[in-house]
């Protein structure tokens, strides 16, 4: 086998670099720096297809490896987060009043652990049922049924940083908000896993009129970056699953 074959699964292997040390620092509540390593991550896993594809050195097991560092990039990490989120926004004074009867909390040879934030580990299980389904789906090749992970892992790791750089209280406290966070959990699962066709970001050329909703989409998210910041992501998910539905 040639040296070229093995550089899509180098770069595929990088992705998941990234994504452990993401892992780290979500363990940690170090949401800028587990954000950073999952962009990281995900600018890797964009570009072991584009190696493979260019180099014409497409596999098996590159289809496989990149499911599973996508597993831990944009599966596990985002259900770390909003585990560590669902965590905080319980640990507020105005929400901590109300839900000590429900929000039960266990203890285990001094290991404390509070039910209500474990239900951001679905987010891990939803990645994960969709991945599988992606292995198996030979359709998916010019669009996409579902939200990716990566897409589904930037929304979620956007939330953090928003919080962090934004500097707007009302955001936050939306954010914080314990049913906004159970809210979008739930909705990220379904939208991971729904049968909604959304277009992939695969150019066969660059025309503007066979890449038309592509380029759009592009200068929607160029503009809402400038604009917006770190809270464009969320708004650039909504456009993005818009315009899908719009163009089929």
């Amino acid at each position: 086998m040639s040296v070229k074959a093995h550089i899509p699964n180098i770069i595929t292997l990088l992705n998941l670099f990234c994504g452990s040390i993401a892992v780290i620092f979500a363990v940690q509540s170090n949401f800028v720096f587990a954000a950073i390593f999952v962009f990281l991550g995900i600018f890797f896993d964009f570009f072991d297809g584009f190696f493979a594809r260019k180099l014409n050195v497409s596999s098996e097991i590159g289809l496989q490896l990149d499911s599973l560092a996508d597993m831990v990039t944009s599966g596990l990490v985002p259900g770390i987060v909003m585990f560590k989120l669902i965590s905080l926004a319980i640990d507020a004074p105005a929400f901590a009043e109300t839900t000590t009867d429900w929000n039960s909390m266990f203890h285990f040879n001094g290991f404390k652990v509070s039910f209500l934030p474990l239900l951001g580990l679905l987010i891990t299980l939803g990645s994960c049922y969709r991945l599988a389904k992606f292995n198996l789906d030979i359709e998916q090749q010019s669009y996409f049924k579902g939200l990716p992970t990566p897409a589904n892992a930037l929304l979620i790791l956007s939330l953090p940083l928003i919080i962090e750089f934004q500097n707007s209280n009302t955001i936050t406290t939306i954010i914080l908000n314990p049913w906004f966070l159970i809210g979008l959990t739930f909705f990220s699962c379904y939208i991971l896993n729904s049968k909604v066709k959304l277009f992939a970001l695969k150019f066969k050329d660059y025309s503007f009129t066979n890449n038309k909703v592509r380029y759009i989409f592009l200068m929607l998210c160029v503009l809402c970056l400038i604009l917006l910041h770190f809270a464009a992501i969320p708004v650039i998910i909504i456009f993005y699953i818009l315009l899908s539905l719009i163009s089929k």
